[in-house]
């Protein structure tokens, strides 16, 4: 029987990185960011079906708390036939590097126009409508940039596979559970209960219920 060459060997993930303590803090950043957020804090959208989504103050929450340190950049904006677009950067501390490091995301809203007409005509443009369209968009930019953090920034609310991702045990011992306080501080940090061996443990994040006037039936979700 003719000799087959032996298969490459495949290097460990561990064998990749020059700085393995470095390696281990971004592992166990990831495994944070990942884990499910809050159900509370996950509200339906009242005018797509079947859409939840995580509010911007929840969003702007999470930068605060973590990071401690965050900038949002408009890189542009523009119009797109009925609507407006931002485009925004958003500028984070990188606590296992102490270095900025940034997401970039996109939104875009549609301009409001008289009822029963197209936004093609300019005169059918209500007023005032630019003013309410780009902040709007501006927010869906800055949550579109946090969906790239993880799933407790809401990335994965409305997917229906989800790949869990778990601490990798080659990189060391630790486990983001004994590292969580360094990261949320433990005002933040309440209660976490395991689960299981398998299900990485769920921060219950607590803050105070911020007190909003009732939005108006027919106007537009700006916390979206």
């Amino acid at each position: 029987m003719e000799n087959l060459p032996k298969p490459p060997q495949i290097p460990k993930i561990q064998d990749l990185y020059s700085d393995l303590e470095l390696a281990k803090s971004n592992d166990e950043l990831v495994a944070l960011l990942n884990q499910p957020p809050n159900p509370l804090w996950i509200k339906t959208h009242p005018y797509i079906s079947n859409y939840r989504y995580l509010p911007i103050d929840k969003v702007e929450y999470l930068l605060k708390t973590i990071f401690k340190k965050y900038k949002i950049e408009i890189i542009r904006e523009g119009v797109a036939f009925n609507g407006v677009y931002v485009v925004v950067r958003v500028w984070y501390l990188n606590p296992t590097t102490n270095e900025m490091d940034y997401h970039d995301g996109i939104g875009a809203k549609e301009l409001q126009v008289k009822k029963g007409s197209s936004a093609a005509d300019l005169a059918n443009i209500n007023s005032g409508a630019l003013q309410m369209a780009f902040p709007i968009a501006k927010t869906v930019a800055i949550k579109d940039a946090c969906d790239h953090f993880g799933t407790l920034f809401g990335s994965d609310i409305n997917r229906k596979d989800v790949m869990y991702i778990l601490p990798d045990d080659s990189l060391g011992d630790k486990s983001p559970i004994n590292e969580i306080n360094d990261i949320i501080s433990p005002a933040v940090v309440n209660h976490i209960e395991v689960i299981s061996p398998e299900v990485i443990p769920v921060p219950d994040l607590q803050f105070p219920a911020p007190n909003l006037p009732p939005v108006p039936p027919d106007a537009d979700n700006d916390d979206f």
